[in-house]
């Protein structure tokens, strides 16, 4: 996990934490890292204007004042439940595990009869996320992707090979179901289609790309829309 992502999810286990905090240890052990690092990220949190508090000694923790949630939410349960059931059927998703987070603020600030009544009908919308892309893989293509570096990656075939590419990132597509990265592949110096689920490893390195364009794939198809575009 990157740690911007280990910072939002941070903020958000700090929120649901309440009145009681969460301790250093429990923190630390929740994503990976020693108190050093904990204590450096609540540190960062602060100083971004987070109203976290601190509680010393046994027992104590750390926690976010009430003025660092959000306000309600006027959502209907099956809205709620919209949300979730997409962010959840998506894991290939770009960006999946932000948007996760922003649903589960969305349900935290629910009033209580909306949210009981989210839960119930949640419980009947079953999703599998058997085949998901691994983490490491699509935060590197992320990371790459949102800074405009060079994506080095190992790329499996259909046949079975493997070749390491360096890429340039344009977009992400999805089309039948799957998702893809488009980009400049310097290995075949083309725009090239990469299928997420045949990368097997990937990782955003230093390098600026060269400023390869959207026009430069093609137009989308008649049914395609960016994210944008949808309103």
């Amino acid at each position: 996990m990157r740690r911007s992502e280990r910072l939002h999810a941070m903020t958000e286990s700090l929120r649901r934490s309440g009145a009681r905090g969460v301790t250093a240890d429990r923190l630390a052990a929740e994503y990976g890292v020693s108190l050093r690092t904990v204590k450096r990220d609540i540190d960062a949190l602060e100083n971004s204007g987070l109203p976290i508090w601190a509680r010393p000694g046994p027992g104590g923790g750390y926690g976010m004042l009430p003025q660092g949630n959000l306000p309600p939410i006027s959502l209907s349960p099956a809205q709620a439940v919209a949300l979730l059931a997409a962010v959840s059927a998506a894991p290939d998703a770009p960006y999946a595990d932000l948007a996760s987070a922003g649903v589960r603020k969305i349900l935290d600030v629910l009033d209580p009869g909306t949210r009981a009544r989210a839960d119930d009908l949640a419980q009947r919308i079953w999703v599998s996320g058997d085949g998901a892309t691994s983490r490491p893989v699509r935060s590197a293509l992320e990371e790459a992707l949102a800074e405009q570096r060079v994506a080095r990656i190992r790329y499996r075939s259909a046949a079975g090979d493997e070749t390491v590419r360096d890429v340039e990132p344009v977009i992400f597509a999805s089309t039948g179901g799957r998702w893809y990265l488009i980009g400049w592949c310097r290995l075949r110096d083309a725009m090239r289609w990469f299928l997420i689920s045949r990368i097997v490893s990937a990782r955003a390195t230093t390098e600026a790309c060269a400023g390869h364009t959207v026009e430069e794939i093609g137009a989308p198809p008649a049914s395609a829309t960016s994210l944008s575009a949808r309103g």
